[in-house]
């Protein structure tokens, strides 16, 4: 069908001018950039640059194993020179189930890796295997196994479990545990075998640490003893495997504990310079998980810089480091001041698999930068795989077949027209677009982005607007892709446009009401005209304190709406039904720093409590257990408690087909937030799933599931 774009034009819609690339300044040269891709000597084995995907759990690991192969692989695909698992355990007492995790513990788990390892040789990267015991960490929730530690401590997690100091005979089965493990990894055909010390989920960390350790022998007291044990398992494990295979040292270097942890500036400069050259490489970063992997809206790129900077004045070898690298001349920096050798990555390197080889070949507008939201923890945490705002691909390059720079292209191409300029309907656009189908994208606002450009403003949030910047530049270089901006269209628009095929990405709209997880209905009082949402705060919507925050949705919003209003110098009172605010963002690793920072700009918390009447001047807290009520005065209050799908014209177009057929209108469909509220990366998955199946012939379950093996 050919589009009418002078009725669209004059009619109502407001087309934004759209520079090709032609217009763009020239190609960056990428030649400057060539230190970066210069081959380092890492002990017998050599990169063939400096980008290095370090340790980086999956939720996939011996669970998904298929899922986990091509996941690696992609990542050598997209010019990693190293490739690393995440935590490889090397023995039942150091199970992780049900996290999974990789292990190495029988003559099946070295065929597994051998796949891992073919997978990534096949493009030119080297495969590290992170060994690792958990110690006093390890649940064996499956093997059932005490728990094992220096001292007689308490297991780590929560629940009734001690873990046992281990005697001498523990230490050296221990030993032969790691060593026969590094035999297995080097079976396989790892390239580089690691000794885990970073955090104190490691066992020769928990040696290391004069708190965890309370010896008296030869492995307790001073440093030096403390040491012992990683220096045995460092000694080790080259004798085992140091002629084919480099040994490496996973260390965290600060634990922001002062004198009662590892610290940058004491007792690990020691321990750096005591095993200085018995490994082969020094992978250092900074604990815990938290900090290690520290969120964008309290971290900062190369926040780990600080603490990393001196490991290269205490050891000639080779060093990588980690902090969120997304900057090329970042990267370039860091090498050329000898801070360090290697690039670390992990979640860039989920966010963009083909990160190298875009900086390798000028492409750097087209980097897909990590945000930093940290997404891609939560699903280690269920156990399941990986997922990222960013890449709706990651996590399902083998069970999908999606690939994250290469899509099959269309069969029809018959013109699409997207309606809603958000994660969503930017995603399925430019997929779209990318499959050949001329794309219409028509935006109510005067600037795509959506929800994202919306929520970037608030405090700490602002690098996930690179979630809108992205797509609009790639859709910006797309002749087939029209953007139009300021068009609130409705049913007779769409009606007489006659596009064969409409997807609404609408999103949705904070409720006022108050109904959520604790409320079934509506709060009385919630239709006050001091009541507002995080839309209003959004809109700059004047809101006078004391202001009462219901935190329903247990996620980042109550949070930041609460920190923003702080810093506006309202009083803030954070009610909540769970224990604590923002409860959910224990699974993305802010929980620890929200709460800091709620203490710091003195927001007031009331867990375990509900609104359950708005007043003028007041509201009555409802508690969760007993139901005593209390008062609390206020002058607003803002519903943080759930969203309803702005579904009002999908509905109307749906309810009458007749109309539809005449207006030659095949399908309506709708993704994102409107059809179902959730995070942007649900969105973003939405809308690139919906681009993916047009014109497909998906099976009735379009994705493949690891294989059951039964044994007799």
């Amino acid at each position: 069908m050919v589009l009418d774009f002078n009725l669209l034009n004059s009619l109502y819609l407001t087309r934004c001018h759209k520079p090709k690339k032609a217009e763009l300044p020239p190609m960056l040269d990428s030649s400057r950039f060539s230190p970066l891709f210069e081959p380092v000597k890492i002990g017998p084995v050599t990169t063939k640059n400096r980008f290095y995907a370090v340790p980086q759990c999956t939720g996939m690991g011996f669970s998904y194993p298929n899922s986990y192969i091509r996941h690696r692989e992609v990542k050598a695909e997209g010019g990693w020179g190293v490739i690393c698992t995440e935590e490889c355990m090397i023995h039942p007492t150091s199970d992780h189930s049900a996290s999974t995790h990789l292990r190495l513990w029988t003559e099946d788990d070295v065929r597994f890796l051998a796949r891992v390892a073919d997978a990534v040789h096949k493009h030119g990267a080297l495969l590290g295997v992170e060994l690792a015991h958990a110690g006093r960490s390890a649940a064996n929730r499956l093997t059932r196994e005490y728990p094992l530690a220096p001292s007689d401590l308490h297991y780590f997690g929560p629940g009734p479990f001690a873990a046992r100091a281990m005697d001498k005979s523990d230490i050296a089965d221990l030993r032969k545990w790691h060593r026969d493990a590094a035999v297995r990894a080097k079976q396989a055909g790892a390239d580089i075998v690691y000794v885990y010390c970073a955090h104190d989920l490691s066992i020769a960390m928990q040696f290391l640490l004069s708190r965890t350790n309370r010896r008296t022998d030869e492995y307790g007291g001073s440093l030096e003893n403390r040491v012992r044990l990683l220096r045995e398992l460092l000694e080790d494990t080259k004798e085992a495997v140091g002629d084919t295979c480099a040994v490496a040292i996973r260390l965290s270097v600060e634990e922001f504990l002062g004198g009662n942890g590892m610290s940058s500036d004491g007792e690990c400069q020691d321990v750096i310079g005591m095993l200085a050259d018995i490994p082969d490489l020094w992978d250092v970063n900074v604990s815990d998980w938290d900090k290690d992997s520290g969120a964008s809206r309290f971290f900062e790129e190369g926040y780990q810089e600080k603490f990393t900077r001196f490991v290269k004045s205490v050891t000639d070898k080779p060093v990588v480091g980690v902090g969120r690298y997304t900057s090329a001349d970042r990267m370039l920096g860091l090498v050329k001041r000898g801070h360090l050798d290697l690039i670390g990555a992990a979640r860039p390197s989920i966010a963009d698999p083909f990160l190298p080889k875009k900086i390798q070949e000028g492409s750097i507008e087209d980097i897909r930068e990590c945000i930093g939201c940290n997404m891609c923890t939560v699903n280690q945490h269920y156990s399941v795989p990986i997922r990222c705002t960013q890449n709706p691909t990651i996590g399902v390059e083998w069970s999908r077949g999606w690939h994250p720079e290469i899509v099959p292209p269309g069969r029809t191409k018959e013109p699409v027209l997207v309606v809603g300029g958000g994660p969503a309907g930017m995603e399925c656009a430019l997929t779209l677009a990318k499959r050949g189908y001329p794309v219409t994208l028509a935006e109510a606002r005067s600037k795509l982005g959506g929800r994202v450009a919306r929520e970037s403003a608030l405090p700490g949030l602002v690098a996930w607007m690179r979630v809108a910047s992205y797509r609009e530049y790639q859709l910006r270089q797309l002749d087939q892709v029209d953007i139009f901006l300021e068009s609130n269209l409705d049913t007779d628009h769409l009606l007489e446009f006659g596009f064969g095929r409409i997807v609404l990405a609408l999103g949705a709209t904070w409720r006022r009401d108050g109904v959520g997880r604790a409320n079934a209905a509506p709060v009385d009082g919630s239709g006050l005209a001091h009541v507002f949402t995080p839309d209003d705060v959004m809109n700059d919507v004047e809101i006078g304190g004391p202001v009462v925050i219901f935190d329903d949705d247990h996620y980042y919003m109550g949070s930041v709406i609460a920190e923003k209003l702080a810093l506006d110098g309202a009083e803030v009172h954070l009610v909540t039904p769970a224990a604590e605010a923002a409860v959910w963002s224990k699974m993305t690793l802010e929980w620890s720093h929200i709460q800091e920072r709620l203490t710091e700009l003195g927001v007031v918390q009331h867990p375990f409590r509900k609104i359950s009447t708005i007043n003028d001047t007041t509201v009555e807290l409802a508690a969760v257990f007993g139901g005593k009520v209390e008062t609390l005065d206020c002058a607003s209050v803002v519903m943080v408690t759930g969203m309803t799908p702005n579904r009002s014209l999908l509905n109307e177009l749906r309810s009458d087909p007749e109309k539809l057929a005449a207006a030659g209108i095949g399908v309506v469909e709708a993704i994102g937030d409107c059809q179902a509220p959730s995070s942007i990366a649900q969105a973003v998955f939405d809308g690139h799933r919906l681009a993916m199946a047009i014109d497909e012939d998906l099976p009735p379950i379009p994705y493949k599931v690891e294989p059951i093996r039964l044994v007799d």
